[in-house]
């Protein structure tokens, strides 16, 4: 069986479910799925999951995945995002699409975590 992690890899099934830890060591979620660059290969995005109860009900909030660093001692990825930050942040709900291909809700994502936008 080929290895799902090494020091420096890690496989996206392994990155699926991992906790995002925002200021002050709060786990304010978790990573729902990474979106990759179909071109470059390169991750893009990484859809938090926050709110609802055991799945249900959950907001998801795309983060550039630039504001995310993993932390080996919480076993998660970091990012200077706070509870209160996500409240205004772009995000869809479990019955709402989000249309990757409109550049504008993107580009809304990069421009408010304050991310250079790349398109």
């Amino acid at each position: 069986m080929a290895e799902r992690e090494t020091a420096a890899l890690i496989g996206s099934d392994k990155v699926e479910g991992t906790a995002v830890y925002g200021a002050n060591d709060e786990k304010i979620g978790s990573i729902e799925r990474v979106m990759i660059d179909k071109k470059s290969g390169n991750v893009s995005y990484a859809v938090l999951s926050f709110g609802g109860f055991l799945g249900i009900g959950d907001d998801h909030y795309p983060l550039p995945w630039q504001s995310l660093k993993y932390d080996t001692n919480l076993s998660g990825y970091r990012t200077g995002v706070t509870v209160e930050k996500l409240k205004d942040a772009p995000k869809y709900g479990d019955d709402d699409a989000w249309d990757w291909n409109d550049a504008s809700r993107t580009r809304s994502v990069n421009d408010y975590y304050g991310i250079a936008w790349p398109g």
